[in-house]
């Protein structure tokens, strides 16, 4: 594959080491206003770094954009004469809707959007995909590059910012949980290093449990309690104190911000 990222910022970076790590690349351009900024993609073999946008998009057939929504318009309007039949438009641009890029660059265009979260910089981002008509014909493009970074969904761009909030911001959820199980484990006797080891390990293991059996999450906790047992005194104590309630009110009100935020920029 023949890919360009425009603006290789944090963001871009990951997605370019996750493409040479795995070898999914024919030439891969990457551009950057300072190039002293990406010089740790210098040498690589078929990696070329410029401050040109345009020759990467001459050069290229992939062009993912992951640059602030502020230059992102400027930049679609001055790459448009360079764009062609072949080019496939990938926008990891947050808020930056299909319909709005179509009205810059044209719908004859394959337009996708990608929602990746910061654990992409380690293989593991669950990203979600969307496209215009015309690039639901090349969505299966995006899922090979996004599925070397992680896991890709399709889903219609209506749901892009539940996804944020479920995906993107739900790394931050994550962590807080994570963090709160290190704290308990501290309390119970643990050093700090040692219980943060236990809180992730135990958290990545419940994780791959249900991706690898493909169980209900219910399913998986009735393996682990028994009758009047601790697992389901310590399960109903959370309950009790609104474990749930609380994670499912905070991904609601994160979803009521975007969705104001959006409504103050129309």
């Amino acid at each position: 594959m023949k890919i360009a990222i425009i603006g290789t910022g944090n963001l871009g970076k990951s997605i370019a080491k996750g493409l040479l790590t795995n070898n999914a690349i024919t030439s891969l351009y990457l551009t950057k206003r300072d190039l002293n900024d990406i010089q740790e993609f210098d040498g690589y073999k078929n990696v070329t770094l410029t401050t040109e946008n345009l020759e990467a998009v001459k050069q290229s057939d992939i062009l993912i954009f992951a640059v602030q929504p502020t230059h992102f318009e400027q930049i679609l309007i001055d790459i448009k004469p360079y764009l062609t039949e072949n080019h496939i438009l990938i926008s990891t641009i947050t808020g930056f809707l299909i319909p709005k890029i179509e009205g810059l660059v044209g719908n004859d265009q394959f337009i996708i959007r990608a929602m990746p979260n910061t654990a992409i910089a380690v293989g593991k981002s669950m990203t979600c995909l969307c496209s215009n008509e015309k690039g639901a014909k090349r969505i299966k493009v995006a899922e090979a590059i996004f599925n070397r970074l992680g896991h890709t969904l399709a889903i219609p761009e209506s749901q892009m910012q539940a996804a944020t909030v479920i995906c993107a911001s739900g790394i931050a959820f994550w962590m807080r949980l994570i963090r709160a199980s290190t704290q308990a484990a501290i309390q119970l006797g643990f050093d700090a290093k040692e219980a943060q080891e236990l809180a992730m390990y135990t958290s990545e293991g419940a994780a791959n449990l249900l991706i690898t059996n493909g169980l209900h999450p219910e399913e998986e906790i009735d393996r682990v309690t028994t009758p009047k047992g601790c697992t389901i005194e310590g399960l109903n104590e959370m309950e009790h104190t609104g474990l749930s309630s609380s994670l499912i009110k905070g991904m609601v009100a994160s979803f009521n911000k975007i969705n104001n935020i959006k409504k103050e920029q129309i």
